[in-house]
């Protein structure tokens, strides 16, 4: 089974999460994600394979975005997570949330329907609403800020979605973001270069439907242009050595990786993480 649509790739998000939940050792539980990934996710990832790979460097990014949102939430007095084309992500069923938190999940409305009907009535920890929406689209996007434009501190959560997105897409995006004065921080995961160049040529073509586009060389850079500030790295070689997750290199990989210029360290720290992005009123705040 191919993947004709970005949105076919949330199907495969879900089978992976299922693979780490029957670990005796997982990072997290998601009671939904088989019954979500169905025998199309399951059919997408044999297809693309690697599955073990994958599957443990979802893990880690799950993991990572599940306590940065759990961190960001409580200490900053967060009352919205806006969840941008999540695809079949459950946070609000799985998380530890305020009651009092609105969790709005933005996704095309297939997906969304799709959702909804696998988890039914179970009732989220938060205030959970499902907006059926293109956020891709420049009239749909100003809609969906629209409805959210009642928050006071809200977090802005795009996971496996802008590396989908051409920078002026994302630059466009983060424009639109900016206006609404209540959008305070931005979590989202991010891939270098080398890493950008790694999946068009291994997975472009097991992915016609989808293009791999967006990945700076300067991240920090991109975003502070459009008035979006780094507040935090974290890097997914660090985090899956972290998390125990990884795979093992070996010690001439980290002689040679030590002997390396300070600049080429950094780009491969960078290969791939997730950030953490504030705009000046969120940080002001903090001072």
């Amino acid at each position: 089974m191919s993947i004709h649509h970005i949105s076919d790739t949330s199907r495969w998000m879900a089978y992976v999460r299922a693979l780490e939940t029957q670990r005796p050792d997982a990072l997290f539980r998601d009671a939904f994600a088989s019954r979500l990934a169905g025998e199309a996710g399951e059919a997408i990832a044999r297809e693309i394979g690697d599955v073990e790979f994958i599957a443990q460097s979802i893990a880690v990014r799950t993991a990572v975005m599940d306590e940065l949102i759990l961190e960001t939430v409580q200490g900053n007095e967060v009352d919205l997570v806006l969840n941008l084309a999540a695809g079949l992500d459950t946070r609000p069923w799985r998380l530890a949330l305020p009651p009092g938190l609105r969790w709005v999940d933005v996704d095309l409305p297939h997906v969304l329907e799709f959702k909804a009907g696998v988890i039914g009535r179970e009732p989220a920890t938060c205030e959970y609403e499902s907006l059926p929406a293109n956020i891709t689209d420049t009239d749909a996007r100003a809609e969906v800020l629209q409805y959210c434009s009642g928050a006071r501190r809200a977090l802005i959560v795009t996971e496996g979605f802008l590396v989908y997105l051409s920078p002026t897409q994302v630059a466009t995006l983060a424009r639109d973001l900016h206006t609404q004065p209540a959008m305070m921080w931005w979590l989202t995961d991010l891939t270098g270069p080398r890493a950008l160049q790694m999946l068009r040529r291994v997975w472009g073509p097991r992915f016609p439907g989808a293009k791999f586009q967006f990945a700076p060389a300067d991240s920090p850079d991109f975003f502070q242009h459009l008035h979006w500030r780094e507040v935090l790295f974290r890097s997914s070689q660090e985090e899956d050595k972290r998390l125990k997750r990884g795979p093992r290199t070996t010690l001439l990989s980290r002689v040679v990786l030590w002997l390396s210029p300070a600049a080429f360290r950094e780009e491969m720290r960078r290969l791939s993480g997730i950030a953490l992005f504030a705009r000046d009123e969120a940080l002001n705040d903090e001072r």
